[in-house]
């Protein structure tokens, strides 16, 4: 057998309204609460970005030619300011 995963009770207030949600969206996906919020958890604790989406993110932060301070008001005046481009 695999390695066991030592687990340990915790407890959390939590909104109803979310904690309704959490259940809704467990119980489309066929999994226990306790399994989707872990798997949540897990997620968000360990997604660690790979080297392609890093270098990505570091060319877009440091880029020289791209306007600071600019605002679009909308989705579409955005994709049009790509276009140009």
């Amino acid at each position: 057998m695999g390695n066991v995963i030592e687990r340990k009770p915790t407890s959390f207030r939590l909104r109803t309204d979310l904690i309704e949600r959490l259940k809704r969206n467990a119980t489309s996906q066929n999994r226990t609460l306790n399994n989707y919020v872990e798997s949540l958890l897990l997620d968000v604790v360990y997604h660690e970005p790979n080297e392609v989406t890093r270098a990505a993110i570091e060319e877009a932060m440091n880029r020289k030619d791209y306007p600071e301070n600019e605002v679009y008001s909308s989705v579409e005046e955005l994709f049009k300011a790509l276009d140009a481009e």
